[in-house]
């Protein structure tokens, strides 16, 4: 490990370095260190270090025993268009239409990760705000994709769970750094757009489909009810009951 190679990343615009390091070749590590890299995580037979590159406090994220993402569906439906966005990071490899999101799936900040379904929520709404200058709020959760062993996640599973959430403003002011392209897009075009992620794409059905028959036929709601602990609370999310049966004594 040289300064050089440090130098080299650097030019190279990259972020970040992710350095395995084998139980045999352990020597390396103080060599890394050196050079400002930091111990990630070990497991048996190798250890994982990192160094940032990037501008301000790291932004990596933590070792994983699972992780979890979100991406916001924002749906304006006075006029039937949905937000999306073209990540700067991904535009070398692809133009691909994504509906904005954070966590693992899509470019984010991976300080904004957070272990509950409740911080989930208001990470969405928060991210979208900060990342395109659109104000929203959480109406449901959509869908959730699960996928074990994602490389993404050190091998770990990984959950990313897509919300609806409702605008209360329309002008975008992107933020460049991650956006190469923000708009608003017709939501039944983005449903019929072979531009689109395969994630995206059946999201945009499935919100065109509560769009025209109503979204109580695809949202998925939260009640509170109080924990066996005291002073805790638990949230459930399910498909919302009528009300013949939610008054059930």
């Amino acid at each position: 490990m040289s300064s050089y190679a440090v130098a080299r990343w650097r030019e190279e615009g990259r972020l970040a370095v992710w350095l395995h390091v084998p139980i045999q070749q352990s020597g390396f590590a103080a060599a890394a260190a050196s050079q400002g890299f930091d111990f990630h995580h070990a497991e048996q037979g190798s250890s994982t270090l990192t160094l940032w590159l990037g501008e301000g406090p790291s932004r990596l994220p933590g070792y994983a025993t699972h992780q979890l993402g979100v991406a916001g569906a924002v749906l304006d439906e006075s006029r039937g268009r949905v937000l999306v966005v073209q990540d700067r990071n991904k535009s070398k490899q692809s133009n691909e239409q994504e509906l904005f999101g954070t966590g693992p799936a899509l470019s984010a900040a991976p300080e904004s990760w957070a272990p509950t379904f409740n911080q989930r929520r208001d990470t969405a709404v928060r991210e979208v705000f900060e990342e395109t200058g659109i104000k929203s709020e959480f109406k449901s959760i959509l869908s959730i994709r699960q996928q074990h062993k994602h490389p993404g996640a050190f091998g770990k599973s990984d959950m990313y769970i897509v919300c609806r959430l409702q605008p209360s403003s329309f002008s975008i002011s992107f933020c460049q750094q991650e956006c190469l392209r923000c708009e608003w897009m017709d939501l039944q075009e983005l449903a019929r757009t072979k531009d689109a992620t395969p994630i995206t794409s059946n999201v945009a059905k499935l919100l065109l489909y509560g769009y025209r028959e109503g979204f109580d036929k695809i949202d998925l709601t939260m009640r509170e009810f109080p924990a066996v602990y005291t002073g805790r609370f638990y949230k459930l999310y399910h498909r919302e009951l009528p009300e013949s049966y939610r008054n059930i004594t």
